[in-house]
């Protein structure tokens, strides 16, 4: 990776629907859906790093930065090799990480971020909650089971995440309401991805 990437980051609190609308713009052709959350649970949870990943992610904590931007890098050079992923050519689409500043500033020499998609929750934080434990119950995911541990992400996400908001410039950054529609949030990501911020619903308070 020796040129920077072209990256969006989505940034927004767990169940946010990050995983959706990463998944939904990385069917249009040049754009690359990375989701860590992905990558951590497709590890063998017997392996050395699964057993890692579930000790942080049971106790709502985010994996060590080392850790975490380790897998990545890992993870994009094989799809480079599979031809999967053309860095001169595709955007990734950046789902969960980076997760604070340092690991902001670990991926600053291989990436080069085009838009900041901010998806706030926050006039319904409760609504949030909900929808974290409809998905640990539909998906089996063991980290959004039980309440505490889902609260207790929200607040690791206030504490280490949402200071990206300031470490980015403001220039790149795009904020939906992430509590409408799945389709009204895919206009509004749309819209800011191509500039035409006259078409975003304002954001609700």
């Amino acid at each position: 990776m020796a040129k920077k990437i072209k990256a969006v980051l989505l940034l927004g609190a767990p169940g946010c629907g990050k995983g959706t609308q990463g998944k939904v713009l990385g069917t249009l052709l040049g754009f690359i859906h990375v989701a860590s959350g992905d990558l951590f649970r497709a590890l063998d949870k017997n392996s050395e790093l699964g057993k890692i990943f579930l000790e942080y992610s049971n106790k709502g904590l985010l994996v060590p930065d080392d850790f975490t931007v380790r897998l990545w890098k890992d993870h994009v050079d094989r799809m480079v090799a599979a031809g999967k992923f053309n860095p001169q050519s595709d955007t990734l689409v950046l789902d969960g990480i980076p997760r604070n500043v340092a690991q902001a500033r670990v991926l600053d020499p291989h990436i080069e971020v085009m838009k900041l998609v901010v998806m706030s929750v926050d006039r319904d934080r409760e609504e949030v909650v909900r929808r974290l434990k409809v998905r640990a119950t539909q998906l089996g995911r063991l980290d959004d089971a039980k309440e505490e541990v889902v609260r207790r992400r929200l607040e690791v996400y206030d504490k280490e995440t949402a200071p990206l908001l300031s470490y980015y410039p403001l220039k790149l950054r795009v904020t939906v309401d992430a509590l409408q529609t799945p389709l009204e949030v895919a206009h509004d990501i749309f819209a800011g991805l191509l500039g035409r911020t006259q078409e975003l619903r304002p954001v609700k308070t």
